[in-house]
Formats: structure tokens, sequence, C-alpha cells
């Protein structure tokens, strides 16, 4: 049985055990990986790829975390209807955004390497995408969210050391500050990136 079998097999373990057990973060980012990795190998259609590795993304993500740091210093300044409003917005876009661009890849192989416990709420975990004829291969890093042991959440991607979230909220950042902070410019620029 090789490593990645091995791995899956200790995931679904422990998920079918009691709730008390903790999961691991690097066991539960290969699961993760593996999860995704069947679906976009699978004989399907783009759009059902992409329905599926929502499910998993909205399972795995902490897209509510995601968002708010996103968002930056501008999220103390509105209202809870605001709030629900940008949350919502946030939530269609980045599982748009997400889904979409993983369904590219076929059949994408990610191995988990080491992972670097950072405290009790937060643990990265290294990751190589290996590659193949067509790209090189790709260093990433996953942070996880582990105040909940029972369930883990990713909260950024570190691709080749560039913050996936870091990246996000930069862009929010230059939208808010084209157009004097207001939050309504952002609405827009989220509702229509989710129509599209």
């Amino acid at each position: 049985m090789n490593k990645k079998k091995i791995i899956l097999v200790i995931f679904f373990y422990f998920s079918t055990l009691s709730n008390s057990f903790s999961i691991e973060a690097d066991i539960f980012v290969q699961s993760t990986v593996n999860r995704a990795s069947k679906i976009l190998s699978e004989n399907l259609s783009k759009n059902e790829k992409i329905d599926k590795l929502k499910i998993i993304a909205e399972e795995t993500v902490d897209i509510r975390g995601i968002g708010f740091y996103t968002l930056g210093s501008i999220r103390k300044n509105l209202d809870s209807d605001q709030k629900k409003r940008y949350s919502k917005l946030f939530r269609e876009y980045f599982l748009k955004s997400f889904s979409s661009r993983l369904s590219e890849y076929t059949n994408p192989e990610i191995d988990v390497l080491a992972k670097d416990v950072l405290s009790e709420n937060y643990t990265i975990v290294n990751s190589l995408l290996k590659g193949t004829s067509e790209r090189p291969e790709v260093k990433i890093d996953w942070r996880v969210y582990t105040k909940n042991p029972e369930n883990p959440l990713i909260r950024d991607l570190i691709i080749e050391g560039l913050s996936l979230a870091r990246t996000q909220k930069e862009e929010f950042a230059s939208i808010l500050n084209s157009n004097d902070n207001d939050i309504n410019a952002l609405f827009k620029t989220l509702e229509e990136f989710s129509k599209n």
C-alpha cells in the first residue's frame, strides 16, 4: 500500500470515530487534495467538476475568515447588514474563482512533505505539486486554522512564496482606495464577477 493510500485510510478511520479525535493538519491537507484530484481525473464535464469542487471548498476552507481578512481594516466600519452582504458576495466570488481555476487541471498530484506547528491555532503544511511535461513542479504551503482540532480549515495557500489571501487583500484595497473606501464599489465588483 503506497503512502497516499495509507494516509487516506488513516484519515477516514479517524473521521468515522468519535468527534473527540483531532485531525492532524497534514493528513487533512492530503485527504483534501486527494478528493480534489479524484474529481479532476473523472470523466465529467467542466461544470460538474466545478460543482463538486465547490462542495470540497465549502467543507475545508474557512471562506468567512478569508473574506474578512481580505477586506482589511474597513471591516470595522461596516454595519451588520453590510457584513452579511459582503460574506454572501465573497462566498460566491471565492467559490467561483477557486473552482473554475482548479477545474483546468487534470489529475494534479500533490504530495504533502512536512508540517510546521506555528501555534495552537495555526499549522503550515508544506506540499509539492508534481511537475509534468506541460508544467513545472510548484511548491504550495497551506495555512491551516486548527483552533478546533476536530474541524481544521484552510485559511491561505502560499504558492511559491506568494500568499493568495494577501494578494486578494491588496486587490480589494486597490478597488476601495480608488473609490473613496466605498464598500458598494467592492460589492459591485464581486457581483459582476459572480454573474459572468
